[in-house]
């Protein structure tokens, strides 16, 4: 091997833990908050990217994959529900789906997921899944359980910890620059930390008893109907994230990655890096936007830095103390960074509502919005061979169905 190809790989090396650092924030959030390991979800954002560039090896997109927003609320509900084996398997099956997806679209082409999943649709989801997680960011930001049944910290303490870290978070996002841009979410629970230990209600009792090197505890899923089926419908709008998320890297990197390698390919890498996450225990799997930020601001376009971001994330899995440092994190801190959070998630569905031109004068239109909304989180509940349908899943299957049986205007 020659210096300069050595020269290049420690390069590329340094560079993937940086885009690392930027997604990292975020990627051990969602377990934090949903009750999963964060030691896991490093470990399976690492194998779940690696999967995506195998199946798109005839042309890999710098981009990282790693723990999916869009199913906090659905991986909450099912972990206090049915345990987290059942939810597991509710979501290998929402990465089935991306794959169901990804052929029919080899089978009639690009253009049938909008026709089967249009922005009158997606839209209201995407509000449902913000506005149904509020409350639990509120609660959380004043001190409490998400459900609200018990105080953790004092409100005097809680409240100033958590608007601390929603205000750095928000003036980060809006006046940073450079990397410090990328990383709103780790400054903001960093500031958030920071006054926490101030008032000295840190617990760092659990660090000194990890271990250096520590095997995650992975969960396998066992099959449940029930949580399958709450779940399943909630991957429709994550799926059609996707689609912006591939348009996002194409137009940064000049490529075009929606033909070559093609939607139908990256939506089925995608779908089985969700797949493969939840047999280990870990989130949903995602293309991260804030990496897609860190290529456009580095100019980095070598896909072999996304592979070194994911080794480095499944090494540092193996750190027992890394994840003895994130439980450390007080209540009030991720409630603050939730409160922004989850507003974003709602502001997004409207937003696609926004740019679709979506005409409200249109009963049509009303009912299919309104209607999601109101089963989404009104809380109505089908039932159907003894089987619960509720809340997003409800909601979005509602949708879908009103979408394909309402008569168009003429």
């Amino acid at each position: 091997m020659k210096p300069t190809d050595y020269n290049f790989r420690v390069k590329d090396s340094i560079l993937g833990l940086q885009f690392l650092f930027v997604a990292f924030g975020a990627l051990v959030l969602v377990p934090i908050l949903t009750g999963l390991d964060p030691n896991v979800a490093l470990f399976t954002a690492g194998l779940g990217t690696l999967v995506f560039q195998y199946v798109n090896r005839s042309c890999v997109p710098p981009i990282f994959l790693a723990s999916s927003f869009a199913f906090i609320a659905p991986i909450s509900y099912g972990v206090a529900t049915w345990g987290i084996p059942a939810t597991m398997s509710g979501l290998v099956a929402a990465g089935f789906l991306y794959v169901v997806l990804s052929f029919l679209i080899r089978l009639k082409g690009d253009n049938f997921l909008h026709k089967l999943l249009p922005s009158v649709v997606v839209g209201p989801v995407i509000m449902s899944i913000g506005l149904i997680l509020s409350p639990v960011a509120v609660n959380m930001a004043m001190g409490k359980t998400g459900d609200g049944s018990a105080v953790l910290v004092p409100f005097e303490q809680a409240i100033i910890i958590s608007m601390i870290a929603l205000l750095v978070t928000i003036f980060v996002s809006l006046l940073g620059k450079g990397i410090f841009k990328l990383v709103p979410i780790l400054l903001g629970i960093i500031a958030g930390y920071l006054v926490s230990l101030y008032f000295g209600i840190v617990d760092f009792s659990g660090i000194a008893n990890a271990s250096w090197f520590a095997m995650p505890n992975f969960t396998a899923p066992e099959f449940n109907w029930q949580a399958i089926i709450f779940i399943l419908p909630i991957a429709i709008a994550p799926a059609i994230e996707h689609i912006g998320d591939i348009l996002a890297i194409s137009n940064v990197t000049k490529q075009d990655y929606l033909k070559k390698p093609g939607l139908k390919n990256t939506l089925l890498g995608d779908g089985l890096a969700t797949s493969v996450a939840s047999l280990f225990g870990g989130p949903p799997n995602t293309t991260y936007s804030e990496v897609t930020g860190a290529v456009t601001v580095t100019k980095a376009y070598n896909p072999a830095i996304m592979t070194w971001a994911a080794i480095c994330a499944i090494l540092l899995a193996f750190v027992g103390k890394l994840g003895a440092i994130l439980a450390t994190i007080p209540t009030p801190v991720m409630g603050g960074i939730m409160l922004l959070l989850f507003g974003i998630i709602a502001t997004l569905g409207i937003s696609t509502l926004s740019k679709a031109n979506i005409d409200f004068s249109c009963p049509r239109n009303m009912a299919i919005v309104s209607m999601i909304l109101v089963f989404s989180i009104g809380g109505m509940t089908f039932n159907f061979g003894g089987v619960p349908f509720a809340g997003i899943g409800l909601g979005a299957i509602v949708g879908v169905f009103l979408n394909l049986v309402l008569p168009k205007a003429s």
